[in-house]
């Protein structure tokens, strides 16, 4: 029987696969203001990843100011498609909360917690959009992170059960789905920029070594390519996640 974590996995796979193929990094006002301030708060998660404390405060201040933006326009009146959204305004309320929180453990010099802290808007903004069917490219790098997440999380678990490395092998192929799609899925201003093309193809290959490590059978190879994954997709993230 398929574990409930290859079931999920699974599913995270086909819903990728089911988005509109038409990605755009515009659609309406609100998803324009939300990608803008986006790119800030990629920078913060990416600085909250490492060591300095005054980056990631310059970062998170960035972001916080585009979210203020976004709410002073928006939040008391949106416009379509959010404007039938009843959970418009506490969503846009729990981002600028998630901000507040992430800034005094930045302060505190917590990075790892800020970080952790900060993972939280991701899923709010994405939840916003989902309920409003809107789709961004943003969608598809969120769907490869969360499957990435629980092999680096359970990676070394899986491979202790027993046929650990048929059960590896099952969720490398749904990374490997959602790699691709990050290619197909991407707006032609992103498919047509050189640096988005050479970050990308860093994290194919970070994935196309899983994929031969566990075609080989190796469990050694594979812990050892697990551990290569997370450094070429935060980077593709930070610049244009």
């Amino acid at each position: 029987m398929r574990s409930p974590r290859f079931l999920q996995l699974k599913w995270i796979a086909m819903t990728a696969a089911l988005c509109v193929g038409a990605t755009a990094w515009a659609a309406d006002p609100i998803t324009d203001a939300m990608q803008a301030a986006y790119g800030p708060y990629r920078m913060a998660l990416y600085k909250t990843n490492g060591t300095s404390q005054s980056e990631s405060r310059e970062a998170l201040l960035q972001a916080q100011q585009g979210w203020e933006k976004l709410g002073a326009q928006f939040g008391a009146k949106p416009v379509a498609p959010y404007d039938r959204d009843p959970a418009f305004a506490a969503s846009v309320a729990e981002v600028g909360k998630v901000y507040a929180k992430a800034l005094d453990e930045i302060n505190a010099n917590q990075l790892k917690a800020a970080h952790n802290t900060l993972e939280h808007a991701r899923d709010v903004m994405s939840a916003m959009r989902q309920r409003n069917q809107v789709v961004v490219f943003s969608d598809h790098m969120n769907a490869y992170h969360e499957v990435m997440e629980h092999l680096l999380d359970d990676g070394e678990a899986v491979l202790a059960k027993p046929k650990g490395l048929l059960l590896m092998a099952s969720q490398t192929g749904a990374l490997a789905h959602l790699a691709k799609r990050l290619g197909s899925q991407a707006p032609a201003s992103l498919s047509t920029n050189p640096e988005f093309t050479t970050l990308l193809k860093a994290v194919e290959t970070s994935v196309a070594q899983l994929e031969a490590a566990v075609l080989k059978e190796d469990a050694s190879a594979v812990k050892e390519a697990l551990g290569k994954l997370k450094g070429p997709y935060s980077k593709l993230f930070a610049k244009f996640g």
